[in-house]
């Protein structure tokens, strides 16, 4: 099996939206993604939603595409449901993150529940904090570096 990879790094200017993918290096700072509305000193800077996640939704009326969900960064190769809260992620050579939560409650202003009438981000998105600043860009190597805080 191959190496979980990034497949696109999103951002919103406003929060409750969908985000765009942003190309080449993106910076991410001990706050999450600059130019990000998610960004902030709080558990919740970076988000995480699989690719294969997002395939599970196609098919009602809509091509979906990463950030759709509003997760900055779209995962493949990456089962993020058994990451217990305390994992540490790394994230291309530099960037390392802890997992602070799984799933959320969705929003009733939620953009893609009111167009296809279900959002699998409360359900099989994840959270993280960012330990380590840097940059990161599609197709960089994730890597778990341990579960659940044990090494």
């Amino acid at each position: 099996m191959s190496q979980p990879i990034v497949v696109a790094v999103n951002i919103s200017e406003q929060k409750g939206t969908r985000k765009h993918p942003v190309e080449g290096p993106v910076t991410i700072t001990v706050l999450g993604i600059q130019a990000d509305a998610h960004a902030g000193d709080w558990h919740r800077q970076l988000s995480l939603l699989a690719q294969e996640s997002i395939d599970k939704m196609q098919g009602h009326g809509l091509v979906l595409q990463p950030g759709d969900f509003a997760e900055n960064i779209t995962t493949q190769g990456l089962d993020l449901l058994t990451l217990p809260i305390g994992t540490h992620l790394q994230i291309g050579t530099v960037v390392t993150m802890e997992v602070t939560q799984i799933g959320k409650e969705c929003h009733l202003g939620c953009e893609i529940r009111k167009l296809v009438g279900d959002c699998v981000m409360p359900r099989e998105g994840i959270f993280a904090r960012v330990i380590t600043s840097g940059t990161i860009q599609v197709g960089d190597i994730i890597t778990v570096i341990n579960k659940g805080g044990t090494p």
